[in-house]
């Protein structure tokens, strides 16, 4: 049986925020949820948060993570006071105890998988994860022989001078025989430099403690303030990229662009610089992106071009083309073939194919059939004061330059609008609509 059990009580104070720590944004999800996600594959019997720092908050978010029982640790004397907050919980239980930290977030799961493998392989009483630093200044330092047998782990502030020259650090990640764990757990005291109750300590008290030294030392980075929450963003930026462009994605600027875990792209798909997608995306095969784009949750076609543009909760079938400087919002649907150009926004609408609106327009809760053409600066007008209207064009029908619908309203097909027109009512097929005031010309006022 194995239990995941993850620390997430701390403040954070150094990150000089409002968030609690492990709720801090990392690509799209908070820190404590890519933690829980890193261990999902090993189906746990029990999975415990440990909270502190605004618990309700922490619970509040996490609700919909179905199956988490949260432990309240108050006040917060260390990480062995708050895996003492397990001894009740955990009554009974025989299996293994996982014990994550909320705020190392870039574990890889077939790295947990090896841990708990060779945990239970060598029946071992504690196995933890370790790392070689170039500079191992913050980190405990596990004091180990060739074998891997661990005697002691030292916090950096309690290590002599010769022990902070030993590279080989603890990453606070560890697999415990839960029962052996619980027996000392009360034994542990406060008697160091900070007075609080460490876990570490507990190692010097299990036989036999184990390590696994992990190849990337980039895995467990902790996160403590803004400059290494950057650097793990910028570590799972790096992750992201490589594995796209090894499944026929190009980046022309690689570095100059980020991704989101939920982001899924086919074959021959181009990213131009300074391109950023959010959220869940589906960007299929021969699709050119950017330069300067946002795509955030939204599904693209085969061949769709995006330049300079924002497209947000929308979806777009194969072959159009949208931008420079064009915003798609949510609930927008563009049909083969169709071209959003420059300044155009499009809101809540569904576009036949091969619509074309190519300048300074907005056409916010439409239906635009197969074919029309919208002149520059069309705009719907579907907001009375009190609620939205919808505005529906037939097939073929071309709006003029500088045409106003205001909402409710209904152009058959094949409809011409004279530009500079605002049309109130409905118009039938085939029908040329114009309203505007006549054009008075005063000579020798000028």
């Amino acid at each position: 049986m194995l239990a995941v059990a993850v620390l997430a009580a701390g403040k954070g104070t150094r990150m000089k925020s409002d968030l609690p720590k492990v709720l801090q944004p990392l690509a799209g999800s908070t820190l404590v949820e890519r933690v829980l996600a890193s261990c999902e594959h090993l189906h746990p019997e029990r999975r415990l948060l440990i909270v502190g720092h605004q618990a309700e908050r922490v619970e509040s978010t996490l609700a919909a993570h179905g199956g988490l029982e949260f432990v309240l640790q108050q006040p917060q004397n260390g990480t062995g006071h708050a895996v003492q907050q397990l001894l009740e919980p955990l009554r009974g239980f025989t299996g293994q105890l996982l014990l994550l930290n909320g705020d190392v977030p870039l574990l890889r799961p077939e790295t947990l998988e090896h841990l708990l493998e060779q945990h239970r392989n060598s029946g071992a009483a504690v196995t933890l994860l370790s790392a070689r630093l170039e500079d191992p200044s913050g980190y405990g330092r596990v004091v180990a022989d060739a074998n891997g047998a661990v005697s002691a782990i030292v916090e950096h502030r309690d290590c002599s001078e010769e022990q902070r020259r030993n590279t080989l650090t603890n990453a606070g990640i560890y697999c415990f025989d839960w029962p052996k764990l619980a027996a000392v757990l009360p034994l542990l005291a406060s008697d160091n430099d900070q007075g609080e109750l460490y876990l570490t300590d507990t190692v010097a008290m299990l036989s036999p403690a184990m390590h696994l030294e992990v190849a990337d030392a980039d895995e467990l980075i902790g996160i403590n303030d803004r400059l290494q929450l950057a650097q793990c963003e910028a570590v799972l930026q790096e992750r992201l990229r490589r594995h796209w462009m090894a499944e026929g994605v190009s980046f022309s600027d690689p570095s100059s662009c980020t991704l989101s875990e939920g982001t899924r792209f086919g074959r021959d798909v181009v990213v131009e610089p300074q391109c950023h997608f959010r959220g869940d995306n589906q960007i299929a095969s021969g699709c050119r992106i950017g330069p300067g784009s946002l795509i955030e949750n939204s599904r693209l076609g085969e061949a769709v071009e995006v330049l300079f543009s924002v497209l947000r909760d929308a979806e777009v079938e194969q072959g159009c083309v949208i931008g420079p400087y064009a915003q798609l919002r949510a609930g927008a649907h563009l049909g083969a073939g169709s071209r959003i150009g420059n300044f155009v926004e499009v809101k809540n609408s569904r576009l036949g194919e091969g619509v074309k609106a190519n300048h300074l327009s907005y056409l916010g809760d439409a239906d635009l059939g197969d074919g029309v053409n919208v002149g520059a600066g069309t705009v719907t007008a579907n907001y009375d004061g009190v609620r939205k209207h919808r505005t529906a064009i037939g097939a073929g029908s071309k709006t003029g330059a500088n045409s106003t619908l205001v909402a409710p309203i209904r152009l058959g097909e094949q409809v011409t609008v004279a530009a500079g027109s605002t049309l109130t009512e409905d118009v039938p097929a085939g029908a040329l609509a114009f309203g505007r005031a006549r054009q008075v010309v005063k000579e020798g006022r000028g």
